[in-house]
């Protein structure tokens, strides 16, 4: 992977939104739907400092299944592949 996040970052892909309908059959249309708050980590940075100088790990690693704030982050888009760049405070969950 050439993104690489810094210090306590982690590089996230969401998951796929699936079709919503209505319970009356009506298809809601990409504009209207609310992106997913789910998805899976691709990268994680080192960790970030603290002021004692030590490093403090991440609690998550590639392939992890998270759940993370609704307005967190920041979106990019790498090789056609739009990702979320987020910090460790705003992953909320693992999911297992």
């Amino acid at each position: 992977m050439a993104l690489v996040p810094l210090g306590d970052r982690i590089l996230v892909r969401r998951s796929e939104e699936d079709e919503q309908k209505t319970s009356g059959g009506i298809i809601i249309p990409d504009t209207a739907k609310e992106k997913p708050q789910e998805g899976e980590v691709v990268a994680v940075g080192k960790g970030r400092i603290l002021d004692s100088g030590e490093r403090q790990a991440v609690d998550v690693e590639a392939g992890d299944k998270v759940l993370f704030a609704k307005y967190g982050g920041t979106e990019v888009t790498y090789d056609n592949i739009e990702f979320l760049i987020l910090r460790e405070d705003d992953i909320l969950a693992k999911v297992n």
